[in-house]
């Protein structure tokens, strides 16, 4: 039964942090009892404020083999590196 279930990826954002990570992977009938499940399986310990569920096949990711060519334009844009520009003090999360 749960091996035809889709696969969905789980994000949970923690108490202290500002971004959503990834926890791991499970399988359910839905989305909604994948976002319970992953409530159940990944927050058990309150350590979370927010989670996300993503269907594995909506995700589409770029290949670690081809990272040099994939990545390779941004190489020539050094205006973009913060090398350029004067960061104000008590900047937080630049």
């Amino acid at each position: 039964m749960s091996a035809d279930w889709p696969l969905y990826e789980v994000f949970v954002r923690p108490r202290r942090g500002l971004s959503h990570g990834h926890v791991g992977s499970l399988h359910a009938p839905d989305a909604e009892m994948a976002l319970r499940n992953a409530r159940d399986l990944y927050t058990r310990r309150q350590e979370g404020v927010s989670i996300w569920v993503v269907p594995a096949t909506a995700i589409t990711a770029s290949s670690p083999d081809e990272k040099d060519a994939f990545f390779d334009p941004a190489a020539d844009k050094v205006y973009r590196h913060p090398t350029f520009y004067p960061v104000p003090e008590g900047a937080e999360h630049l």
